[in-house]
């Protein structure tokens, strides 16, 4: 294998493993990298500084934080998009990509964009793009042409998720300095105590950063606690593990790899640290320049070494501690800038003094020099003579590397969201902690503890609190904490605007500081306001390296006290979360029918309907549409059956079940025959419609309900759920799985049962049309429903489950004489659109009421009662919007619109089709669309827009399409 360049000697702490090598390629070229590295840090020790381009300027960016708090390093996998380059693994054969360029990442064709960028000014996106009247028809495709960063690949295959439940009494979110003391204090006094930390490895800060002259300090402590935490029973640790929210009584949604773990904490204290801040001059976003912590990353975590000739800009001794290290790692410092008037002297800064390290004392980067793709390979910087004001730059430093660490701001993402606050701390020149609720604990640097002893002796002294607040023992008194807040830390003005701009504040969506200034300037002046309108904070880092900066420029341009300022509001969640942890494993049960393979014997092509697989058609794929023409051939002129065993079915039992339904249902029930069925309508408590069905009355106290194949559940659940408020002396169970069911329909079909039910009188006035019996069919009990959904002569037999195949056998063997064809769902869709019957979902939708969609005949007037029926009412004082009709096409050569296809009023959308196909019962294509309620009487027409933009003719026409006297299906 070849040697990375910039690879390092081994560390101490590094977690890297150096003896398995792991191939990798990146824009297409391949590179060799060390088990445990993340795809930056193996790119990084190739010399690889260009991960991606920026959102709209397609500038060429680099890591910035090596800790997935920056959008600098978001790249393309094959199977996802918008991936943190930095805290990513590498796999063997992993393919990455950069995002958002044109042509290569190294010579995007849409770099001219950073040359047009005053042509582009903050909120251009609310003034152009609808002037002149019809422009926004030509940008939009263009627009939608560069939206986005990466690319979703449909076909990326399902991958499992899941979820789990957890409880503590303490949840300790940060393992760092603060977090590790805090979770020893509440563990030792008898708590059961989860310890949620986002790395791989236990330490936070103290795995990278340099605390001392030597660097001995930090490893020192993270070896005393981290081995105290391991040795402590009652502490859960998850490492790679991120909280994304904190929510209503201390509910912690937790992510850890392929898992959402739910917990509830009694206590829960908040050790998230801070987030380094970046320094604000021309070119600070160039490939080279990223934050002092994110150089020690690569080279403690990844002993990668982040460039060969290095200038720090600093305004803290952290800042010198960085120097430290690079100069260990072999990297020639070229000079120090620090912000301060007068460095004090403190431990790292007298040995980088010693160390003969050129310092220049209030010296700020002025502009960072880049090569012809955008690298940073100098540095220009100027003495600083007022508030953020510099004189002419007179110092240029040659340097791959800029490394900045002039300052934090708290890490107050879950304090937000728990109802916290935060204000601006002019002593500490950040953001401090205003308040917090109840029950929730900041700890550490997120408190103002930046010094390591005083953030461990404060995570003891949250870690006691926590204990406190749950009534344990008390193990002494709290240590004392000095110097909390303590000026020293952050630079109070790190913001030095250049004339020429590019000057960023905000990396993730290219705003610079004329940029926060202009929106200013237009009156947005809060700053939540301002926020909206620039969009300063709102791209995938969420405002972590944006809202200090934002903050300072408004108060310094609106003239008000950053106190009053304050800082914009964050919300859930902390990090990017996919739609896999959200939705959990991805339950994808299948239901068979009794018949399941007597369908797959006669070569059934089977579709999914709710849960359950039914047939489609019978017959092989390129005959799809003859086998349907002729199935409905075979139940308009003979006999066909279908398998109708996914319907719902739900007994309702009980004194008081026929007033239940009265309730629960638009249509009357109380004084339904025995005997007969009855058509019924479901709403909810809006009014819409949300499943249909039919009663059967077998008993004054016997209901047997029909439910559609996807409605069935909730239907049941509906009604146990309104029940359990009524309390009516009725039973209900859900019989759906208990039955199995047939449809036999045609005007032959009465022919056919008659060979099989011997003990039932089949005869028209016997057994008339929504008549129901119980009999025995090929001697099997049964429940006989006249029905008829496909609008023919025609009986649905319910049988037991069990009895299913003989039930389906028996009929196929007594229809065989007379030609019996089994006929699909696509055949059953097309014979009940010929009658004008609605499907539930499919011609309705979650707005839908009954008058809407016609079904006024379906309501009892007189009834005092019934779900929704006071919504419905309530709409009904206002005028109808749309209305669901019939309609044929005008031309009859035209194919049938598709479901959705829009209806056109003068270029307005005022309605849509529900159904339509091509009837070879009529020859004709038939649909049901809404329209506007102008638009519904018979012989009206309305345009239909269909593929490709053309806009067809359409024709209401009053449904049933075929037989409107019900002469066929009354037998």
């Amino acid at each position: 294998m070849k040697r990375a360049p910039f690879r390092l000697p081994a560390q101490i702490g590094e977690r890297i493993d150096r003896s398995r090598t792991v191939s990798f390629s990146f824009e297409g070229r391949t590179y060799d990298g060390l088990a445990g590295d993340t795809i930056a840090s193996a790119l990084a020790s190739h010399g690889v500084r260009v991960l991606s381009r920026s959102f709209k300027y397609h500038r060429p960016r680099g890591a910035l934080t090596m800790a997935g708090q920056d959008a600098n390093t978001l790249v393309q996998l094959t199977e996802e998009p918008n991936v943190l380059a930095d805290t990513t693994p590498i796999t063997g054969g992993l393919e990455v990509r950069g995002q958002n360029y044109s042509g290569s990442l190294a010579w995007d064709r849409d770099a001219w964009l950073n040359a047009v960028g005053r042509f582009l000014p903050v909120g251009f996106y609310y003034k152009a793009f609808y002037k002149p009247l019809g422009a926004w028809r030509r940008w939009e495709p263009v627009i939608r042409a560069r939206a986005g960063l990466g690319e979703v690949n449909l076909d990326t295959a399902h991958r499992y998720y899941d979820k789990a439940y957890g409880f503590s009494d303490v949840a300790v979110i940060g393992a760092g300095p603060a977090g590790l003391s805090a979770a020893l204090e509440a563990a030792r006094a008898g708590l059961d105590v989860l310890l949620v930390e986002e790395n791989p490895v236990l330490g936070g800060s103290l795995t990278y950063a340099r605390f001392d002259a030597d660097g001995a300090l930090g490893r020192q402590r993270l070896a005393e606690l981290a081995s105290a935490v391991r040795a402590e029973s009652r502490i859960t640790v998850m490492t790679g593990a991120v909280c994304q929210g904190l929510l209503t009584e201390n509910w912690l949604p937790i992510i850890q790899g392929n898992r959402l773990h739910k917990v509830r904490a009694r206590q829960v204290v908040l050790a998230t640290g801070s987030v380094e801040q970046p320094v604000v001059f021309r070119n600070n976003d160039a490939p080279g320049v990223m934050q002092g912590s994110a150089a020690q990353r690569l080279i403690r975590h990844y002993g990668v070494r982040p460039g060969r000739r290095a200038v720090v800009v600093t305004g803290n001794a952290d800042g010198y501690g960085v120097a430290l290290d690079l100069l260990d790692a072999g990297i020639e410092v070229a000079g120090i800038l620090d912000l301060r008037a007068t460095p004090p002297h403190e431990e790292r800064t007298d040995a980088v003094r010693a160390r003969n390290v050129a310092i220049y004392p209030r010296y700020a980067p002025w502009e960072a020099r880049r090569s012809a793709r955008g690298i940073l390979k100098g540095l220009s910087a100027a003495p600083i003579v007022g508030h953020g004001k510099c004189e002419p730059a007179d110092v240029r430093l040659e340097c791959d590397l800029l490394c900045m660490s002039i300052g934090y701001a708290p890490t107050a993402q879950l304090l937000h969201y728990a109802g916290g606050s935060v204000v601006y701390d002019r002593a500490a020149a950040t953001f401090a902690i205003k308040s917090a609720p109840a029950g929730v604990i900041p700890a550490g640097s997120l408190d103002g503890a930046y010094d390591l002893e005083t953030a461990i002796a404060d995570g003891r002294r949250a870690g006691m609190q926590a204990a406190a607040g749950l009534g344990a023992p008390s193990r002494g008194e709290p240590p004392a904490v000095r110097g909390k807040n303590a000026s020293g830390w952050n630079h109070p003005w790190p913001i030095f605007p250049h004339p020429r701009g590019k000057d960023f504040v905000d990396f993730d969506e290219d705003l610079q500081v004329k940029d926060i200034r202009n929106a200013i300037a237009e009156g947005y002046d809060h700053i939540e306001l301002l926020k909206r309108f620039s969009t300063a904070g709102m791209g995938p880092s969420q405002g972590r390296h944006t809202a200090l900066s934002l903050a300072r420029i408004t108060a310094e341009a609106t003239g008000r006290e950053l106190e009053i300022i304050g800082a914009t509001t964050a919300r859930p969640p902390y990090s990017a979360e996919k739609f896999g942890h959200l939705a959990g494993r991805g339950f994808e049960p299948v239901r068979l029918s009794a018949m399941h393979h007597r369908h797959l014997e006669a070569g059934a092509e089977m579709m999914p309907a709710g849960l359950w697989l039914r047939p489609a058609y019978y017959g092989p794929k390129d005959r799809r549409e003859a086998a349907i023409r002729e199935e409905v051939e075979a139940v308009r002129a003979n006999v066909g059956l279908i398998d109708v065993s996914t319907l719902g079915g739900l007994d309702v039992r009980g004194p008081d079940a026929a007033e239940f339904l009265n309730r629960m249902y638009t249509f009357a029930y109380a004084n339904q025959q025995v005997g007969r069925a009855r058509y019924v309508l479901m709403c909810d408590q809006t009014g819409a419609i949300i499943d249909d069905g039919v009663a059967c009355r077998f008993h004054d106290w016997h209901f047997y309900v029909t439910a559609t194949t996807g409605g069935a559940d909730r239907v049941y659940q509906t009604m146990l759920w309104h029940n359990a408020q009524w309390r009516l002396d009725v039973d209900i169970t859900n019989a759906t799985a208990a039955y199995a069911g047939v449809n036999l329909a045609g005007p032959r079909s009465r022919e056919v049962l008659a060979k099989l039910a011997t003990d039932v009188d089949l005869s028209a006035p016997a057994f008339p049309y929504m008549g129901v019996r119980m009999g025995t069919v090929a001697g099997i009990p049964a429940r006989l429903l006249r029905v008829g959904f496909v609008g023919e002569l025609g009986y649905e037999i319910h049988v037991p489950a069990s009895a299913g195949e003989a039930l389906w056998d028996a009929l196929l063997w007594a229809g065989a004489p007379l030609g019996i064809k089994p006929f699909g769902v696509e055949a059953q869709r097309l014979l009940r659109l010929e009658k004008g019957h609605i499907i539930v979902g499919q011609d309705t939708d979650g707005e839908t009421h009954p008058y809407m969609a016609d079904m006024g005949w379906a309501i009892a007037k007189k009834k005092p009662f019934f779900v929704g029926a006071r919504a419905i009412e309530a709409q009904m004082k206002r005028p109808l919007q749309r209305k669901l009709v019939g309609f044929t096409l005008v031309d009859p050569a035209e194919p049938p619109p598709e479901e959705c296809h829009l209806v056109i009023r003068e270029g307005a959308i005022v309605g849509r089709v529900t159904s339509a196909a091509f009837s070879p019962s009529l020859s004709r294509v038939i649909g049901l669309a809404f329209v506007p309620p102008e638009q519904t009487e018979p012989g009206a027409r309305f345009s239909i827009k269909v593929a490709g933009g053309r806009m067809i003719e359409a024709q209401v026409v009053k449904p049933p399409f075929l037989d409107p006297n019900n002469a066929r299906q009354e037998g």
